[in-house]
């Protein structure tokens, strides 16, 4: 499995020079990280910043710099888009609808990706069919119809056992709040622990129904699943 993940990574490279890591800095990301590092890939590694991330999710960066050598850039958003919407709709507006929520990821992580891309021919990312309800029949390489590119999901058919297996088997560097009940982690105020017997996601946008959990990154995942929208009992 191991060998497998490095040889598609090498083709990916081969056949889309510039291939560019879309890292969340979770679990399946620091293994790729670990795997391009390994193979000594020239893949370059970024991650939206999107303001609103764990302290512990961006101390990972020098760590991926310390371990590897590598230089994760930073994508941010832009200020004054943030400032607009926090100023019109209040900064916890997410919790209010699906559409408000969208728009806060639209402008935190959406737009900052869709630069990040700008220019380029194929991106890689860490998503697994097992994540979520909405991943299920993911492909291991795809045309990314929302940004116009080819898109790689090298974990596709990984378990979460493949991927922690990894971690402990080359040491691999990973976000701490795993151990804290954080199987699946994105901005601060919209990821809470799981409960025992949830399902892995079920602690990002808890106030909503599990077949609306994407961001705006992946929203191709969406294209058969309805969205519906249970408002949260407390906003915290």
């Amino acid at each position: 499995m191991w060998e497998q993940l490095l040889d598609t990574l090498d083709s990916a490279v081969q056949r889309y020079p510039g291939v560019v890591l879309a890292s969340s800095l979770a679990a399946e990301d620091m293994v790729l990280t670990h795997a391009i590092a390994q193979a000594g890939l020239p893949i370059r590694i970024f991650t939206l910043d999107t303001g609103r991330l764990h302290d512990e999710t961006l101390a990972l960066v020098p760590r991926i710099r310390e371990r590897y050598g590598l230089d994760v850039e930073l994508v941010r958003p832009d200020a004054a888009a943030v400032r607009r919407h926090v100023d019109e709709h209040g900064a916890f507006a997410f919790y209010e609808s699906i559409d408000l929520r969208k728009a806060c990821c639209g402008i935190r992580k959406v737009e900052p990706l869709r630069r990040a891309l700008s220019g380029k021919s194929a991106w890689i990312t860490g998503q697994r069919r097992e994540q979520a309800v909405s991943r299920e029949e993911l492909a291991a390489e795809e045309q990314d119809t929302v940004f116009g590119l080819v898109k790689f999901n090298p974990l596709v058919a990984w378990s979460l056992q493949d991927v922690w297996q990894a971690i402990r088997e080359f040491d691999i560097p990973y976000n701490p709040l795993h151990d804290k009940g954080y199987p699946s982690i994105g901005c601060e105020p919209c990821t809470r622990a799981v409960r025992e017997g949830e399902d892995p996601r079920a602690g990002r946008w808890w106030w909503e129904s599990a077949d609306s959990k994407e961001c705006g990154l992946h929203a191709g995942n969406l294209a058969s699943a309805p969205l519906r929208f249970v408002p949260p009992a407390v906003h915290g």
